[in-house]
């Protein structure tokens, strides 16, 4: 492979995959073929789904995060250079996964050097969280969880604070002064994807910059690996029937059902994604937080046949997350068959990476 490996991480719910998608779609009027690669612990991911119809070319490594199949993302990052003729590959971690470093970023540098330019590691931090993060606080995450989280922001060559849309333009730099503050080392950059601010600034920072991996982290891998076991992780696919496919409706009660039960029952919420297919149409869901509303994207019209596919991230134990989210599909689908297809409920294991350097590479 000869081609430029643009990495960002960040905790679920930060915006990775809009980002993605956004920036294939900026390279590609530019006349760049681009790839991306998305990551899980499990099969039927709504991101992949969600960036196939971006008309970029896209890989998926599942099963393990990308530290602990270091082969599958090379793997992946081959079959995009030899299938698209990549120019550039974007890679989105598991949204639970730090330690980027010293597990793919430096042993990248020691096997490929002459054949990839590795741009500087990008972290994505919501607006929502960071602020209680930064005051040492666990922003409603288990105190592991929110640690996962304050380590991917220290490891990033990058910081980019995603969803400034939300925010005053005071609040804005006044948490851009915090994390530079408390990050010195790491570039910090607002972004907001949804009003095209600081995309074009990003781009031109990863596009011409090969310096990555500044920092490898000294991790706890005991509070680590609790940190990810805290979440119960969803992935689940099903057919749809239905005499008259109002299918937007349909994934608006779904995600107002699971977002009232989740806030009833006070469970912290990495993120849940939904996306409802129909031939060219789509409709896309998501919910990252209790403290905000679900939102709706996308329109499917007259289809009475097709396909959802639900990712659920929540902070419980898989067994509750799985009975929440059946009984929403119940009560959301009144005059609506639902066939189960494929459905994955479990807790993530220990992290065991491939590699672990403890030195940069040069």
């Amino acid at each position: 492979m000869s081609c430029r490996l643009i990495l960002v991480g960040g905790f679920l719910g930060a915006g990775k995959t809009t980002l993605l998608a956004e920036t294939a779609h900026k390279l590609s009027l530019q006349g760049l073929k681009v790839g991306l690669i998305t990551n899980d612990q499990a099969t039927h991911l709504v991101d992949t789904r969600m960036l196939v119809r971006s008309g970029a070319g896209v890989a998926e490594v599942s099963g393990s995060c990308f530290c602990c199949n270091f082969q599958g993302l090379l793997d992946a990052m081959d079959q995009l250079k030899k299938t698209f003729d990549a120019d550039i590959v974007l890679a989105e971690p598991v949204g639970s996964c730090t330690d980027l470093s010293a597990t793919i970023i430096q042993p990248l540098k020691d096997q490929l050097q002459s054949r990839l330019l590795i741009s500087p590691l990008t972290v994505l931090a919501d607006p929502i969280k960071l602020g209680a993060i930064l005051a040492g606080g666990t922003a409603g995450l288990h105190d592991s969880a929110a640690y996962i989280y304050r380590k991917q922001l220290e490891e990033a060559d990058l910081i980019l604070i995603s969803k400034v849309d939300l925010l005053t333009l005071s609040m804005v730099d006044d948490l851009l002064s915090q994390v530079r503050k408390a990050f010195p080392s790491a570039i910090v950059q607002p972004l907001s994807t949804e009003k095209n601010v600081g995309l074009d600034d990003w781009l031109d920072h990863v596009l011409h910059k090969t310096t990555a991996g500044n920092t490898l982290l000294d991790l706890d891998y005991d509070r680590y690996a609790e940190g990810e076991a805290v979440l119960g992780w969803l992935n689940a696919r099903f057919e749809l029937r239905a005499t008259t496919g109002v299918w937007h409706t349909f994934a608006d009660t779904i995600m107002t059902r699971l977002h009232q039960q989740f806030s009833e029952r006070n469970l912290p919420i990495g993120h849940v994604k939904l996306i409802i297919e129909s031939e060219s149409q789509v409709v896309f869901a998501n919910l990252t937080g209790a403290e905000i509303k679900p939102k709706i994207r996308g329109e499917i019209t007259s289809a009475p046949h097709a396909t959802m596919t639900i990712n659920a991230r929540v902070e419980t134990c898989p067994e509750e997350l799985r009975r929440i989210i059946r009984q929403a599909l119940e009560q959301s689908s009144i005059g609506i068959n639902v066939y189960q297809e494929q459905w994955n409920c479990l807790r993530p294991g220990r992290p065991e990476p491939t590699y672990r350097y403890s030195k940069r590479v040069a």
